[in-house]
């Protein structure tokens, strides 16, 4: 008998790269925006339309696109150019379209698991979107579950197990994102793995709290997974 019941890993900038390309689009942005503000404000404003928004568009690129919209209309208080406005859709499609590339070590890692436990992919964001990429990456027949959630909570976290008849003692989730991959799972009694990514969203950084610390686990890369899981059935 194993120590987990599961083992489930987030998606974005954990298996696939993904914030880079958030990154690219805000540079584009920054650009279009720079004859009406600092690049220092086109940030902020943005930043404070998608924390805005994130109730009514969720995560994902089209959201993230209107969001960019919103603040370029703010910005430039409402100057901004039909061509400009453009520009910021271009880049959106050119977000959607383009072809995952996995992470190093990732499809190695995720195989080896496969063959002892049972896999989850736990993810949010767009559900068309999501789908695809979940499609191109060649990942999708290790994972014996497959969830696209609105939002990472302990809730919908607790919710996720009770479904699928998981112990939150025995199901580990592997994440680059504090504040949605690591902090629900350990309130609700599970254990963590957080496997930083070079770029993090200014909205995942989080501490995480001294008690939680016994089930918490930080690793530089995720090829060093499977010694690590190997030390916790140990």
């Amino acid at each position: 008998m194993t120590a987990f019941d599961a083992i489930a890993f987030d998606a974005d900038d954990t298996l696939w790269h993904s914030e880079s390309l958030y990154a690219n689009a805000q540079a584009v942005y920054r650009s279009v925006l720079r004859p009406y503000a600092r690049a220092e404000i086109s940030n902020r404003v943005l930043h404070e339309t998608e924390m805005r928004n994130l109730a009514i568009y969720g995560y994902g690129v089209k959201g993230f696109a209107l969001s960019m919209i919103e603040a370029a209309l703010e910005v430039s208080e409402w100057q901004i150019s039909g061509s400009e406005v453009q520009q910021v859709l271009n880049v959106a499609k050119h977000m959607l379209r383009t072809e995952v590339e996995l992470l190093a070590g990732v499809a190695e890692v995720i195989a080896q698991l496969a063959e002892t436990y049972s896999l989850m992919l736990i993810t949010k964001g767009d559900l068309a979107h999501q789908e695809a990429k979940i499609e191109q990456s060649g990942l999708k027949p290790y994972f014996r579950s497959i969830e696209i959630v609105t939002d990472k909570t302990p809730q919908s976290y607790a919710a996720l197990l009770a479904r699928h008849h998981i112990e939150p003692s025995r199901f580990l989730m592997i994440g680059n994102s504090l504040r949605s991959d690591i902090l629900p799972v350990l309130e609700i009694g599970g254990q963590a793995v957080h496997v930083p990514y070079a770029i993090t969203w200014a909205h995942e950084h989080v501490d995480v709290p001294p008690e939680q610390l016994g089930r918490y686990h930080e690793l530089e890369h995720i090829g060093q997974l499977l010694a690590l899981v190997e030390h916790l059935e140990a």
